[in-house]
């Protein structure tokens, strides 16, 4: 994942803010008269009405530039509310979202890199409090208790792949580096919420902003793989990593999470797949791609079972849309998987990350439509 997420996606839209955003993109505009207009062009982010009340808000985005772009809104801090990707242009998207009272920003992103171009709006007190479900009450605190249990597994793996950095064990350390990641790839989107964890630990060399110095694990990476060698400022690197990650793990508890912004995690986690994995953009030095690849979808899947008993009692054909989908792309998974080791993505074909490719698009598609199923009407 890189800065600022200029070139990824959240699996979780857990707003610091408590907001929760879900969204579909299409040629066609499904939002409502009421909708606030997004219009992105390759120079412009102009958006209707920068205030309205807080409750239920639609913003419909219509990409009427040249690049395919993405719209994240902020709150403060560049706390990542929530964004929605790959926008191509003259295309559409509808995101429908219950936000408290606020200030945020809304950023446009041409060509899906940068910090974007920004306007800021104001989310007023006098709109409607959102409804309950004492079900979704109890999933949500199940995926924090989730979130945890991944941040604790995390950091010991974390550790044990510092360890073999700072003994020079190039062998051990590229043995340890996909287990170290697997926790943090579930969970992604809670880090990502808190705005500077990212950055710091998940950065690629293609992502970084001007001035700010690589580190993280694909840093470590490309010294271990491709470089071949560590040296000493890889080791303080390694133990840098170790404190940043007991740093998200500290602030799970903190975590504003909503059941819209687990629906709309899990569908930003395939995202991030079809965006990141499937190009082999992601683990570009060491190509363990797909062990990311399956922990993403892992962490979709977690999200959906905690909200499927709302989800299948509102569209019990979109629940068994999504089993039978999720079955299929874990199956497809497992074929590449000898124990505990994914194959190496390098000597994976172009016919076969089709096929990966294809599986994504297949759960992504009625995915997107999850949140829109567990909003408490």
């Amino acid at each position: 994942m890189s800065a600022r997420r200029s070139t990824a996606v959240t699996l979780l839209s857990i707003a610091v803010a408590g907001a929760a955003l879900a969204g579909c993109s299409s040629k066609k505009d499904s939002a409502s008269a009421d909708a606030v207009q997004v219009n992105a062009s390759d120079s412009a982010c102009e958006l209707s009405k920068t205030t309205f009340p807080a409750g239920h808000v639609e913003l419909a985005i219509a990409n009427k530039g040249s690049k395919t772009t993405e719209v994240y809104v902020y709150a403060a801090g560049d706390k990542i509310v929530t964004e929605r990707e790959n926008i191509g242009p003259g295309t559409k998207a509808t995101i429908t979202a219950e936000i408290k009272a606020g200030s945020y920003e809304v950023a446009c992103k041409p060509g899906m890199t940068g910090d974007g171009i920004r306007q800021k709006i104001t989310v007023t007190g006098d709109g409607a409090a959102a409804k309950s479900d004492p079900r979704l009450e109890a999933a949500v605190t199940a995926y924090r208790t989730y979130a945890q249990e991944q941040a604790d597994a995390t950091v010991p793996a974390v550790q044990a792949f510092a360890d073999a950095v700072k003994a020079g064990d190039l062998e051990k350390a590229k043995a340890l580096f996909a287990p170290s990641r697997v926790g943090w790839e579930r969970t992604e989107p809670v880090a990502e919420s808190f705005g500077d964890i990212d950055p710091k630990t998940d950065t690629r060399e293609d992502g970084l902003e001007a001035g700010q110095e690589w580190t993280g694990w694909h840093k470590l990476e490309k010294s271990i793989w491709a470089d071949n060698k560590i040296d000493d400022g890889d080791k303080k690197l390694a133990d840098q990593l170790v404190a940043d990650l007991k740093d998200w793990q500290k602030r799970i508890p903190a975590a504003e999470i909503t059941a819209t912004g687990m629906a709309n995690g899990a569908k930003e986690l395939l995202d991030e797949v079809s965006k990141n994995k499937i190009t082999g953009e992601e683990d570009r030095y060491s190509h363990t791609d797909l062990s990311d690849f399956a922990a993403n979808v892992e962490g979709a899947r977690k999200a959906y079972d905690l909200l499927k008993p709302v989800a299948a009692e509102k569209d019990a054909d979109l629940a068994k849309t999504l089993d039978g989908e999720f079955d299929s792309i874990q199956a497809l998974l497992a074929k590449y998987k000898q124990g505990d080791v994914y194959t190496s993505y390098d000597k994976v074909t172009e016919a076969e990350r089709k096929t990966f490719s294809d599986a994504v698009n297949s759960l992504g598609e009625p995915l997107s439509k999850l949140a829109a199923a567990v909003v408490v009407q």
